[in-house]
């Protein structure tokens, strides 16, 4: 049994997603202990956000999650995942307003739609962030965040707010099987 460690630098999209899930389904089926899953990333698209985010979740070994430098907006769900979380200690975190791209004629129905999507996802993203963080020393105002105030959060802040356990420069260690998720 060893620790199976993946580096995730690169958007949260379904290139990314797929990659993930294989990699992870793959340390599974290797009777790996415990999945590292190091991360960079400036974010991407909600969809796939949670459900890399819940896919973790249901892994039956341990998942550490580690920021590499950046944990950027979706990335911070894929980042919570994690049953013990570090950051290296040059690092950030960001939370920022919500946006679509959106690249056709939009009649009403649709844009209702948009609206009600983004509404929910917003929520969604907020209730992980409280789960995930319970107990902290200082609550993130994640609405607020979500909606106008973007913050950004030092390896200290992180502490103080939950989103990490230790800050940590996760070095490498011998005997870990290694693998790379880069779009």
């Amino acid at each position: 049994m060893s620790t199976h460690v993946i580096h995730f630098t690169g958007p949260i999209n379904s290139t990314s997603c797929g990659q993930l899930i294989a990699q992870c389904s793959q340390a599974v089926q290797q009777d790996a202990s415990r999945i590292l899953l190091k991360i960079a990333t400036m974010g991407g698209d909600c969809s796939y956000g949670f459900t890399m985010y819940n896919f973790l979740l249901s892994l039956p070994l341990p998942v550490h999650t580690h920021n590499l430098g950046t944990v950027e907006s979706m990335g911070n769900i894929l980042f919570l995942a994690g049953e013990h979380r570090t950051a290296s200690r040059h690092s950030k975190f960001l939370y920022h307003s919500f946006y679509w791209n959106l690249n056709n004629s939009v009649d009403h129905a649709r844009m209702a739609e948009y609206a009600m999507c983004l509404d929910y996802d917003l929520d969604l993203y907020a209730r992980i962030v409280a789960e995930r963080t319970a107990g902290a020393a200082e609550a993130l105002d994640i609405h607020s965040c979500l909606k106008a105030n973007a913050r950004l959060l030092s390896p200290e802040a992180a502490l103080t707010t939950g989103v990490i356990h230790a800050v940590d420069e996760c070095r490498v260690q011998p005997g870990e099987v290694t693998t790379f998720i880069h779009l």
